[in-house]
């Protein structure tokens, strides 16, 4: 047996040595290494375990805790030394720590195997990264949280089909992309819940023979819980696919908003200003100034969703228990967090940093008969049935339309030409102040509304840190 063939833990039951090649293709040690921290701590408490139930003596124990931290100090430095010839993140530090510490490192994996290692380790990351991305989200929220207070009363057209519909102020707009975010952030919460479950125990795939404590590996890792089932603990990704799902949403809602900024920021609408800082320019064209930020978190939409089908695919036809098709699991996890936590916290950055065009926002509101509702709404408010009240305002819109004149811009005398019940007190409702400020109601676009909803926001935020 050559030398290659030694290296291997479970190199016993072979008899030729691994090819180059498949070596390093079945190797995953150059993405899975990220997990050192989470594969340390693990490792720690399980030495912890082994020792309370007296399969380590106190000796072996505090020589392996050494061990494993001086190695995480030497990773952390850069000083540690990587071989894909130990395939994974997991015998790489175990045949350090054994080079250390010599036979005590060898005991460290009694009762435990790298599938509920792998497991283990990546629940323990993806509970550390929904927390990060939990604070990037909060981070976000604030900023925008903190712009809507500011703009509660900045009038700015409201759209459906892109078309003007009636008019909202921008705080109002604002606090929508709250509510979406809100939601994810309730998604991700729950995912956390079935994700900090222990499978460590599990072993291969049956359980183990030693009378492993569970629940105090459990407790000393933060799990809230250890697996209820060995076969399944070994096999179950749904966790990583809840995240990748949840995560798909989160970015699907950045790209709409995404979309919007893009929108805004154009010559056509010209609604807001994005700081020079998260645009670029053009190559050849020196009056381009292109909101690149927005326009690359939109597009990684694509790559997240895209995660995610890759991770149902890889579970759709996998028997019970583990096999080496969930090694793919880790590169569109890991890539998902960092595209995630990358988008939030670029936006983190960039929204508190948009400018509102006020006044360019408010013309644009005069624009499209945004209005139109509210003189529907005042017909009805004086008897009009309304779709009495809707053809009524049909007509007046029209002449509008003929005109090149919003309803404001209409005399009295004109609009009592489509119904005797409307009098000079319709020019409170046909101006945009007006409009929004009637609608004063629990999750509308009053300037009094949206600061309540922004304080209350505000509130939760500060409450749930």
């Amino acid at each position: 047996m050559n030398d290659q063939q030694t290296n291997k833990s479970w190199g016993g039951r072979f008899t030729e040595s691994t090819d180059a090649f498949v070596a390093a293709f079945t190797a995953s040690v150059e993405f899975d290494r990220r997990m050192y921290r989470q594969d340390i701590a693990g490792s720690i408490a399980h030495a912890r375990m082994l020792t309370r139930i007296g399969v380590l003596t106190e000796a072996d124990c505090a020589a392996i805790i050494a061990g494993l931290t001086e190695i995480r100090a030497e990773i952390e430095r850069s000083d540690f030394e990587w071989s894909v010839a130990l395939e994974d993140v997991h015998m790489n530090i175990e045949a350090r720590l054994t080079e250390r510490i010599g036979a005590a490192g060898k005991r460290l994996h009694t009762g435990r195997s790298r599938n509920d290692q792998v497991a283990t380790d990546i629940r323990l990351y993806l509970r550390d990264a929904i927390d990060a991305i939990g604070m990037e989200l909060k981070r976000l929220q604030g900023g925008l949280v903190a712009l809507a207070a500011q703009e509660a009363a900045t009038i700015m057209p409201g759209f459906t089909h892109l078309q003007v519909a009636q008019p909202v102020t921008f705080g109002h707009h604002l606090l929508a992309w709250f509510e979406m975010l809100k939601r994810d952030g309730a998604r991700l919460a729950d995912c956390r819940k079935r994700v900090n479950i222990m499978p460590l125990g599990a072993a291969a795939l049956a359980g183990t023979s030693y009378p492993l404590d569970r629940d105090y590996t459990a407790q000393l890792l933060g799990f809230d819980a250890p697996t209820a089932n060995s076969l399944d603990a070994v096999s179950d990704r749904d966790f990583a696919i809840e995240f990748a799902a949840a995560a798909a949403i989160l970015l699907t809602h950045l790209s709409r908003m995404s979309e919007e900024l893009v929108l805004w920021s154009s010559a056509q609408f010209d609604f807001i200003d994005l700081p020079d800082r998260f645009c670029t320019g053009s190559s050849i064209m020196p009056q381009k100034k292109n909101p690149d930020v927005p326009e690359l978190v939109r597009g990684k939409v694509g790559r997240v969703n895209g995660h995610l089908i890759a991770l149902l695919t890889l579970m759709k036809s996998q028997p019970l228990a583990y096999n080496k098709d969930n090694q793919e699991d880790k590169e569109p996890l890991f890539d998902t967090v960092d595209t995630v936590l990358g988008c939030l916290r670029v936006f983190a950055d960039m929204v508190p940093a948009l400018r509102p065009k006020r006044e360019i926002m408010l013309q644009a509101a005069r624009r499209g008969f945004a209005t139109a509702t509210d003189l529907a709404d005042y017909l009805v408010c004086k008897g009009l049935p309304f779709r009495d009240a809707h053809e009524v305002v049909g007509k007046a819109v029209r002449l509008g339309v003929e005109t090149g004149r919003d309803l404001a811009e209409m005399s009295l005398a004109e609009l009592q030409h489509f119904s005797p019940l409307i009098e000079n007190d319709v020019f409170d409702v046909l101006s945009l102040e007006g409009s929004v400020a009637a609608r004063n109601v629990l999750g509308g676009t009053a300037p009094a509304r949206v600061r309540a909803a922004a304080a209350a926001a505000q509130q939760w935020l500060a409450e749930t840190e």
